[in-house]
């Protein structure tokens, strides 16, 4: 936990789902979750904050967010971020919020991303840590036979597998540009496990504009990755 800090009050009780969403293909987690929070009113009640973080800060309307979020309302709590993870260290990541998760007795974890399909369908494919979880969900999702998913979303699965946590991956089929689409398309499936009973008609109302919004934020981030180091800037004189 040294290199992750979670600033937050305690979850209000045991028995808490936890819906996390990272940026990642078609920023469909994101946006997803976002949209959640906003319509249903959840409270924001901490940050999480990283050296692993790429220097990348959003605004709205002038107000500075924390990359990286935490909200809860009721039995839900929703982790969101900004700001993506890079693979080499979505260990520490995924276990760093994890360890911070679990002394509270959290129910289970829901992961929800994108998948690359390039079809124009928008189903979500699902899947899960243990096959009574998975049961739960084959009828509201298209169940991946075999495969792999990798990302933070992979590893925070898979420290909910090795600590016996039950799991649920989200995967909504994107063509990797931002995607509310998608994200509406996870929100049904979130809807019909969870009896949220969100209308998302004004998110697909609202899809060009946050589409043109979305792309600008994945544009600065993947300026600000690509910079380079100082100790890689040429030297002159």
């Amino acid at each position: 936990m040294d290199d992750i800090k979670v600033v937050s009050r305690a979850l209000s009780g045991a028995g808490k789902t936890v819906l996390i969403g990272f940026p990642g293909s078609g920023l469909v987690g994101s946006i997803a979750l976002q949209y959640l929070v906003d319509r249903m009113d959840f409270e924001q009640i901490g940050a999480i904050t990283s050296k692993y973080f790429p220097p990348v800060v959003l605004m709205t309307r002038g107000v500075i967010n924390a990359p990286v979020r935490l909200y809860e309302k009721d039995n839900l709590v929703a982790i969101i971020s900004d700001v993506p993870i890079h693979p080499m260290i979505c260990y520490e990541v995924a276990n760093g919020i994890m360890d911070w998760l679990t002394q509270f007795g959290i129910k289970e974890v829901v992961t929800v991303a994108g998948i690359i399909t390039n079809e124009p369908e928008k189903r979500v494919f699902g899947v899960a840590t243990n096959s009574g979880t998975l049961h739960r969900i084959e009828g509201e999702t298209i169940i991946l036979p075999m495969g792999s998913i990798s990302g933070i979303a992979a590893s925070i699965l898979t420290e909910c597998k090795t600590r016996g946590i039950p799991g649920i991956g989200l995967l909504g089929e994107t063509v990797n540009t931002p995607d509310p689409r998608s994200s509406a398309a996870t929100i049904e499936v979130l809807n019909k496990i969870y009896n949220l009973n969100l209308d998302v008609q004004p998110l697909l109302e609202q899809a060009v504009e946050i589409e043109a919004a979305m792309a600008q934020i994945a544009e600065q981030v993947q300026k600000t990755e690509a910079a380079p180091r100082r100790e890689q800037l040429p030297m002159y004189g």
